[in-house]
């Protein structure tokens, strides 16, 4: 276990507040590094990802940088764009 992993297990336990909030916030944040990896594994800038969305570059950037904040019919969009289908699991 890595430094890091042992952190977030202690805190998770000590702070029910931290713990609430962490698994949703880190899914949020690994739905951005997702698509931003796609996006430059094509070769794409923000703005043309955008354009093929039929969105501004300021969604895009948004959902890389605060995927929270954004509905998931927008990220079904650029999962289209990139030909791969988004699965959502429930605990």
């Amino acid at each position: 276990m890595s430094d890091l992993e042992k952190y977030v297990t202690g805190r998770k336990k000590r702070d029910t507040e931290f713990a609430s909030g962490y698994d949703s916030g880190y899914e949020a944040f690994k739905f951005g590094a997702i698509l931003k990896e796609l996006r430059l594994e094509k070769g794409m800038t923000q703005e043309e990802l955008a354009q093929k969305m039929h969105t501004r570059r300021t969604i895009v950037s948004r959902m890389e940088t605060h995927p929270a904040d954004i509905r998931l019919s927008t990220f079904a969009k650029a999962a289209d764009v990139f030909g791969k289908k988004m699965k959502i699991g429930m605990i």
